[in-house]
This record gives structure tokens, C-alpha cells and sequence, in this order.
């Protein structure tokens, strides 16, 4: 028994459907133009990002409705942003390199593919281009959902600490990408924190195959290219790069593995009413001296979202304190509890209010 062909549109409401979208798109980039130029109307760098500050995210939050979804809604105003930008300066953003990294998807992500996208080879080099003002903006990560805190971030924050003016929480998803099969696969080559986050998956499908520490996912991706029996643990956008297969995809043991990245420069963010503020101080080592420093969070009605010990560099059992809470450094509450934790710390940096991320 034959199909039945489908009939065939009538030529008029093709043609009638051609025509409404030429005009939808000439409205569309009527409309982007207008955008721009009220974007490129600001007189520096500082007053468009105050301009531009939660705007786009707000709008594709999801409380529009229509077919794009959110991801979909974020990724076109990121670029539309990311363009306006570079009518006034094109924004220079180092984030720890090589290309294809998650640092780099994060750098994407946050800044939009119009800026000057600049790999470096440490998270100290990241802190470096910013404090000698080669670049606007740094991007470095600061936490892992699985991992936890990323050691050289709060290191650097510590020996030069920087403004955090944003923050970027981004899922991660591991793939095993390879040439050949995934029977072929003798080694796996990525960066020790992802060969740590795929432990159970790579015991249970793989439990022959020898691990292999590589610099970078991209460094692995390029051991992957050049030998068949090598898989790489890595993003899919660089598989993509490098022409190799997803042998596996998201991989990762927790379906929720997020990396938290911070963003770095020398100029505070706007206020937005919804944000974040971050902290680091030290304390006499004395019994008694950290309760005393939380409960001035806790009088001031201020819920902390983040609380980090980190040992004190040449001494063996004392500590700094990284914090994060819900509000700006010009809340009220939130300057009474500066000005009461500084009266109880020996040292005490603000490192920035920015942006609470949706």
C-alpha cells in the first residue's frame, strides 16, 4: 500500500509567509539599531554596563511567553549586548585559557562572542592582566558544586585582592570524545577535576583504561586527535573544534556538577537591588572570635550564601574567611555589619557587590 503524498502547499501562502517575515525581520533590525545607538550614547564603558545591568536577563527570565525558550532568549540578548559594547570600546576579557575550556565557555557565556576574548595560562595571570588594566575584565572559577572551592582563586584573592563586580554559576557537562569507538579507548586524557567528577562513570564503563592527566580539557581533546585509542574529557563545543565524536555524553557523576565563576575588574558594578556582596577577613586567634563575627550577620538579618575557610599562609592552625550575603555594600544593614566586623577582625577586605545570578 502506498502513501498518500501530502499536498502541497498552496504557493500564495508561502509567498504571504515570506513576506510577513522580511517585514519581521526589517522591524527586528530597526529595532537592534535603536538599541545600539541608546547603548552607544553612554558617555564610557562604566555607564553602559550600569545601563545594561539585569535588563536583557530580566526580559528572558521566563516571564515572557512564547516558543524561544530561556536559553534561547539569554543567548540572543548576551550577543546583542556583547555588540553594543563594542560600539563605545571593545571589552577585553582574560579568562584562563587555552580556547574551549570551560573557563572560556563561561567567558562565551558571560561576555558574548563581539568581545576580545583573551586565554591566559594561570588564574594568577587572569588577576595579573586585570590589576595592570591590560584587560576591562577577568573571569576565574571560584567554586565546584563536586570539587568545592578552587584553591589558586582564593589564593590570589588573598595576595591581590580584586573587586568581584559579577558571578556566573554554569553547569557542567563532561563528554567522552575520541576519533574511534568507544571499545577502541585505551587512555583518558583531561584535567585532573574532570577525570575526578567522571570517577564512577569512568570505574563502571572503562575500568581497564589508564587515566591521564592533561593542563586542560583542550589539551586532552588534542592527545584525542592524534591517536584513536585516546578519549578526552571534555565539552562538547570542543569536540566540536576538533572534529572528534561524542563517544559518551554528560558523563559527569552528578547531574548538577555547577562551576561558579567569578568576575573580576577594577570598577564596582552597579546596584541592582538584588545582589551580592563578598567578604574576606581574619580573626584574633582566640576562642570565641568566629561565633562573635557570625552572629553580627545574624543581628543584621543578613543570609550568608557562601562561607569559605582558608588557611592562613605560614601558620599552621589559623584561618581566613571568605563570605558571601544577600545585599549591596550601600545597604544599610549591610554597612552597620562591615563597620561592627571590622571593630573584631584583624584584617577585613570587601571584594565587591554585584549582581545576584538568576
Amino acid at each position: 500500500m502506498t502513501k498518500k503524498k501530502k499536498a502541497a502547499r498552496p504557493a500564495s501562502q508561502s509567498s504571504s509567509k515570506k513576506q510577513t517575515l522580511r517585514r519581521l525581520n526589517r522591524e527586528i533590525l530597526r529595532l537592534c539599531n535603536e538599541r545600539a545607538e541608546l547603548v552607544a550614547g553612554c558617555e564610557d564603558q562604566v555607564e553602559a554596563e550600569k545601563l545594561l545591568a539585569g535588563t536583557s536577563v530580566s526580559l528572558a527570565s521566563g516571564r515572557q511567553k512564547g516558543r524561544l525558550d530561556v536559553v534561547a532568549l539569554q543567548t540572543i540578548f548576551r550577543e546583542l549586548d556583547s555588540a553594543s559594547r563594542c560600539l563605545i570600546n571593545q571589552t577585553r576579557v582574560a579568562f584562563l585559557g587555552p580556547q574551549f575550556s570551560y573557563s572560556h565557555l563561561a567567558a562565551i557565556e558571560r561576555f558574548g562572542q563581539s568581545s576580545d576574548l583573551m586565554p591566559v595560562n594561570s588564574i594568577r595571570a587572569v588577576f595579573e592582566a586585570v590589576d595592570r588594566q591590560d584587560v576591562e575584565y577577568g573571569i576565574v572559577p571560584i567554586e565546584n558544586s563536586t570539587d568545592g572551592r578552587i584553591v589558586d582563586t582564593l589564593g590570589m584573592l588573598v595576595r591581590m585582592p580584586a573587586r568581584i563586580c559579577g558571578e556566573l554559576p554554569m553547569p557542567i557537562h563532561h563528554n567522552l570524545l575520541g576519533l574511534g569507538k568507544l571499545s577502541e579507548i585505551r587512555e583518558v586524557h583531561s584535567k585532573p577535576q574532570a577525570l575526578s567528577q567522571c570517577r564512577d562513570w569512568l570505574a563502571q564503563h572503562l575500568p581497564k583504561v589508564r587515566l591521564v592527566a592533561s593542563p586542560s580539557t583542550t589539551a586532552a581533546a588534542e592527545s584525542a586527535v592524534e591517536n584513536r585509542h585516546i578519549g578526552a574529557v571534555a565539552s562538547r563545543q570542543a569536540g566540536v573544534n576538533y572534529g572528534l565524536n561524542v563517544l559518551a555524553a554528560n558523563i559527569e557523576d552528578d547531574p548538577d556538577n555547577v562551576t561558579r565563576f567569578a568576575v573580576i575588574a577594577n570598577e564596582p558594578a552597579a546596584r541592582t537591588g538584588c545582589d551580592k556582596t563578598s567578604l574576606m577577613f581574619e580573626l584574633s586567634h582566640e576562642p570565641g572570635a568566629l561565633a562573635d563575627a557570625m552572629g553580627i550577620f545574624r543581628r543584621n538579618r543578613l543570609n550568608l550564601t557562601w562561607i569559605e575557610s582558608f588557611p592562613k599562609k605560614g601558620s599552621k592552625n589559623e584561618y581566613l574567611f571568605f563570605v558571601e550575603l544577600e545585599g549591596h555594600v550601600s545597604d544599610v544593614a549591610v554597612r552597620r555589619a562591615i563597620k561592627s566586623l571590622g571593630s573584631k577582625t584583624v584584617r577585613l577586605e570587601v571584594l565587591g557587590s554585584y549582581p545576584r545570578s538568576s
